[in-house]
């Protein structure tokens, strides 16, 4: 026994010892220290009455209960000196005490700046890069001196033209616009000849309207207008009646290229008309937004056997029933009827839609204008208009003509012959003068708007003009 006291008495000291030289270092010795001794420190006597001896054992744990000489916070809480573990914080709002109150910061004095320099901040002023005192020195002197008032609102308004606001909505042409940038950049292998590339445009913009209708919106009700025997002529259908007639015309010039004909095979060669009554009889249930699927196959395959066939197979010749076009005019007309039809659709389901590029506008509109002469013939022959001039003008011959302005977008001036679909347009000749805007005498020639209410300046012979209008409007069908 008196060999383990002087262990512990040892121990003890060398605790002591290094307590004494060292101070708070070297805590982790200290607790393993205490481990080896049963929990003892250098403030626990080893024995009762004996300094550096064990603790006794008490019912609450090793050393006995708590007195006053220790506290509670774990046997390294010895007055004097911070626990090992922090106690919770306590908060001023537990407490109910009054609440601290807050000082104000001390208000910024008031900038004194001289004019010379509160106007020379006016143009950092207008731009919001002065500081805060800044600002207010300078809005301050605005108040009181009328000529910087004045020079601050110019410099406000040239900022604003500087930072125009910009719309939200995407800019119609910016397809347009990319497709020509990329074109430009690196032009196709395999081009589309230009009179094909109306009919790409058009058909791309009907596309994309009906990429954003949704499903209900393909059985709105749209009504398919024509001029027919000098009368207005409509047919009820939907937007997804309009794109299968769309498909069943375009299969004319499917069928001249050697494609698959929509109405199966063997190919028809009917008019247009017949060929939409057929294909809408056909079906068990009215067309539904799987038309689109087709009809947009369609109309890509006509663009890549154009392209592929060059522009020497614009002369090949396409049946339209009764008359003929070659294949140039054939997608002319049909890039006219796709916009014509994409208006019908977007007013149906009261979608914007603007009206074809100009020199794709002017393209059509040409079509249209050489197409007048065959039509007065056919009206005469009909006996819809005035009877032929007592003297016929021989093929080749000046005649009679009149001339037709366009205004606006694509527009020009043409000479159209009177008399005969043979006979020379002559200035010399020139019997009456008719101007058109553009879209109006598309409009005419659609069958959208009748001859008396098309809205055209008129000068010269009323009989002449009176045929010329109405042989536009007999150009239009179903």
């Amino acid at each position: 026994m008196s060999g383990r006291a002087d262990r512990f008495e040892s121990f003890g000291e060398s605790a002591r010892g290094r307590d004494g030289d060292e101070g708070e270092e070297k805590e982790k010795d200290g607790d393993e220290h205490r481990e080896e001794t049963g929990g003892g420190t250098d403030k626990d006597p080893a024995h009762p009455g004996e300094p550096g001896g064990p603790r006794e054992s008490g019912p609450d744990g090793p050393g006995g209960p708590r007195g006053p000489d220790r506290p509670a916070g774990g046997r390294d809480d010895v007055p004097g000196r911070p626990p090992r573990i922090p106690l919770p914080r306590s908060s001023v709002e537990d407490t109910g005490l009054p609440l601290p109150t807050p000082v104000p910061a001390p208000e910024a004095e008031p900038l004194v700046l001289d004019h010379r320099v509160l106007k020379a901040l006016l143009g950092a002023w207008a731009l919001a890069a002065c500081s805060a005192p800044e600002t207010a020195a300078v809005e301050l002197h605005l108040g009181d001196c009328g000529s910087c008032a004045d020079e601050a609102l110019r410099l406000r308004e040239a900022v604003g033209l500087l930072h125009p606001p910009e719309s939200l909505d995407l800019d119609p042409a910016l397809r347009t616009r990319v497709l020509e940038g990329c074109l430009g950049r690196r032009p196709p292998r395999i081009p589309v000849p230009d009179w094909a590339t109306p009919y790409d445009a058009e058909t791309a913009r009907l596309d994309a309207l009906l990429q954003d209708i949704g499903d209900a919106e393909w059985h709105a009700p749209v009504r398919l207008r024509w001029f027919e025997d000098d009368n207005p002529a409509s047919r009820r259908t939907t937007v997804a009646g309009v794109i299968a007639h769309l498909l069943t015309v375009d299969g004319l010039v499917a069928v001249a290229l050697g494609l698959e004909d929509p109405l199966g095979t063997p190919a028809r060669q009917a008019a247009p008309t017949a060929r939409t009554e057929e294909y809408w009889n056909a079906a068990h249930f009215p067309p539904t937004r799987s038309v689109r699927g087709p009809w947009r196959e369609q109309s890509h395959n006509l663009v890549r056997t154009v392209s592929f066939a060059g522009g020497g197979s614009g002369r090949l010749p396409v049946p339209y029933g009764d008359f003929e076009l070659p294949l140039s005019d054939a997608m002319l007309d049909r890039a006219f009827e796709c916009w014509v039809h994409a208006t019908d659709i977007a007013e149906a389901v009261d979608y914007p839609y603007d009206p074809p590029a100009p020199r794709h506008l002017h393209g059509m509109i040409d079509l249209a204008v050489r197409m007048l002469p065959a039509s007065l013939a056919e009206r005469r022959r009909a006996g819809l208009s005035a009877p032929p001039p007592r003297h016929l003008v021989a093929a080749g011959e000046p005649g009679r003509s009149l001339r037709l302005e366009i205004e606006g977008s694509g527009g020009g001036e043409w000479l159209i012959p009177l008399d005969s679909p043979g006979a020379v347009a002559s200035a010399e000749r020139e019997v009456a003068h008719v101007a058109l805007d553009g879209v109006e005498f598309c409009r005419l020639a659609a069958g959208h708007v009748s001859p008396e209410e098309a809205a055209a300046g008129q000068d010269g012979d009323r009989e002449a003009i009176r045929d010329v209008l109405f042989a536009a409007a007999a150009l239009s069908r179903m």
